[in-house]
């Protein structure tokens, strides 16, 4: 028996990948299939099952276009209505994968299908628990980004703490938790940075596991959710409906475009032109209009949070052998419509002797020197980091909400923006400059470098209250 976990760091997302005796199973595939089935060929196993253990609202699966590639079947929890052909798995069925066997928990809460895969090695014996966004390590699933239902989060979160009595907590402590996420996503609250443990761990250690009752549970787990990113209920309906197949997506996204070609695409088409390098050769020479979202970092998530249509037409800029990590991750959370990006990238546009724009910077320490409490400073970071600690006077402008609170700022007046770290900034920058702001400067490094200044530790204000 062969247990593999596949971790994508910039979604903070697991697959699985099971094999025993030259069968195969995948749980809950990104939506590029080639590294499956190629890890599947190497063993000489063929694929049996595709299993979702709900319909993902954070990420597009690939278990459409991995069925069609292996012959697998897709297997989904009770209650699951996919939009296409699939098994929907009673709960306590048993599913034989070579010499060992995977049990179906039917696991609500997170979602009403929400199903947990119990592991059974050769002998019998419970190894590895499968459990999606039903239990994470610190955390359980949020109760809220089920797909559209007459449920209120509190009965979703009634529905989770009797799953996790019911099914998970009698299990032993040895069996192994493989969640569907770690830390990073928006799918939980408290996720840990770790991306396995032992239930017996979780049963100490987890929030959600202690003694309590339902009431409480249910006021624990629904307290203090942020409203998710705004592509998650339609990467759900994704999930659940169908999609284009990524081999189609990729083949339209990979088109090298000609200066004049580009030009045409973004002024017929209506695009959006983003520039995925590096913040720090972005901020010194960009195009005109476009919108910075690295592909070093984060890229997909912010992408979901900050472009309401996901049919949106897309042109994107970007370094010399990272189009196609362009394109594929643009599909993970259902950009399907890349047309193609600028053949030799911005030094083509530059070479054109076509207009250029530059985002002023300065770093922590100067900013720190000139700093006085007339200065407008925008601090895009979460609510939840701003409220933690911030720099007093400092006007909280999430990036996340950055279209809806647009209204609050004014064109003429001069702004000071920062984040943590940098990243999210010159995003913010970018899309304000966009929008017709000129007086923007970026603070390098962030927040993080801006505690290590001689600023007085009275500027730093912690613990506020929300209102």
């Amino acid at each position: 028996m062969k247990v593999e976990q596949i971790y994508t760091g910039c979604l903070a997302e697991a697959a699985y990948y099971i094999e025993s005796n030259g069968e195969a199973v995948i749980i809950d595939p990104l939506r590029e299939t080639d590294p499956y089935v190629a890890k599947a060929k190497a063993d000489g196993a063929k694929i049996k099952y595709v299993l979702e253990t709900h319909f993902h609202a954070d990420f597009v699966s690939g278990h459409l276009d991995l069925s069609k590639k292996s012959g697998a079947t897709i297997v989904f929890g009770p209650t699951a209505q996919p939009n296409f052909a699939a098994h929907i798995a009673k709960d306590g069925e048993e599913l034989k994968v070579g010499k060992v066997t995977i049990k179906v928990l039917h696991t609500p809460g997170h979602t009403m299908e929400s199903t947990t895969y119990l592991l059974r090695d050769e002998q019998g014996k419970d190894y590895a628990i499968f459990t999606g966004d039903t239990l994470f390590l610190g955390d359980v699933g949020r109760p809220d980004l089920a797909i559209k239902t007459n449920l209120t989060r509190e009965d979703l979160a009634g529905y989770l703490y009797e799953s996790l009595q019911q099914k998970i907590m009698p299990l032993a402590d040895d069996v192994i938790v493989y969640p569907g996420h770690g830390a990073g996503s928006a799918c939980g609250k408290k996720m840990s940075k770790e991306t396995w443990g032992y239930l017996g761990d979780q049963k100490k250690t987890n929030y959600a596991l202690q003694p309590m009752s339902k009431a409480a549970f249910v006021k624990e787990v629904t307290e203090g959710l942020v409203e998710p990113p705004q592509y998650f209920p339609k990467n759900a309906v994704m999930n659940k409906m169908g999609y284009t197949s990524f081999e189609e997506v990729r083949r339209q996204g990979m088109q090298k475009l000609s200066l004049r070609a580009f030009k045409a695409a973004w002024a017929e088409e209506e695009a959006l032109v983003i520039d995925t390098r590096l913040q720090d050769v972005f901020v010194k020479g960009f195009i005109p209009g476009s919108i910075f979202i690295g592909i070093d970092d984060t890229f997909a998530p912010w992408v979901g949070a900050l472009i309401p249509d996901l049919n949106q037409p897309i042109l994107f800029i970007a370094e010399p052998g990272k189009e196609e990590e362009v394109v594929t991750r643009l599909s993970r959370v259902g950009y399907d419509n890349a047309l193609g990006y600028l053949e030799g990238g911005f030094e083509a546009w530059k070479a054109a002797g076509e207009d250029i724009d530059t985002l002023d910077e300065i770093n922590a320490t100067d900013f720190a020197k000139q700093f006085s409490p007339s200065i407008n400073l925008l601090d895009v970071r979460r609510a939840s980091e701003y409220n933690a600690q911030h720099i007093q006077g400092a006007f909280n402008f999430p990036l996340d909400f950055i279209d809806r609170n647009m209204n609050q700022l004014d064109r003429n007046k001069a702004y000071f923006i920062h984040c943590a770290g940098g990243y999210r900034s010159v995003i913010a920058a970018s899309i304000l400059r966009a929008r017709g702001f000129e007086k923007l400067t970026n603070i390098r490094g962030g927040f993080k470098e801006l505690q290590e200044t001689n600023l007085p530790k009275t500027q730093f204000v912690e613990q506020v209250t929300e209102l």
